[in-house]
């Protein structure tokens, strides 16, 4: 089942983090690179992560935490928001120990049938180049790369490291 979250206060803190779960433990190393206690440091940017919602995801215009779940168990999450003309896709991710069984395509795919009951749209997106599984992902739910460089929306910042992919609705 898909679920849009339109208010911070309608979030599941803990279900999300147990989505986000992987990337929060790797993080700690970015943002808290002197804290030896790994849990307190998951902790850290757990808190930071939240915080960022809290206070500045959702003030962004259409801001959605989407979520495919099943069960009241959270398997895949994603955030979009409206920049200028286009929906920005970010944070597509998977329980760790959901991967693999296909959750993220699910999620991607509701989401783009969601936006079509609202006309045509454009959705951004980038992605790591060595990040196969998740290109492989977006490509087999329609998504297209459209640049050799990634560019945030969110942090108007360009990335050679991803690339830049779209998805359109109408199919150009």
């Amino acid at each position: 089942m898909l679920r849009k979250i339109t208010e911070y206060r309608d979030l599941d803190e803990r279900k999300l983090m147990d989505v986000y779960s992987e990337s929060n433990y790797e993080n700690t190393d970015y943002f808290f690179p002197e804290e030896t206690d790994k849990e307190k440091a998951v902790r850290q940017v757990e808190a930071g992560f939240l915080d960022f919602l809290k206070n500045d995801f959702f003030s962004k215009p259409e801001a959605a935490v989407w979520v495919y779940e099943e069960s009241g168990t959270w398997f895949s999450a994603l955030r979009t928001c409206r920049v200028r003309d286009v929906y920005f896709l970010e944070a597509l991710e998977t329980r760790p120990d959901q991967r693999k069984k296909g959750y993220a395509a699910l999620l991607l795919s509701a989401v783009a049938d969601a936006l079509k009951k609202q006309g045509p749209f454009r959705l951004y997106d980038c992605v790591s180049k060595r990040n196969t599984a998740s290109l492989k992902t977006h490509e087999k739910c329609g998504f297209r790369i459209v640049s050799e460089e990634g560019y945030d929306y969110l942090m108007e910042e360009a990335d050679d490291h991803d690339y830049g992919l779209e998805y359109c609705y109408p199919d150009k």
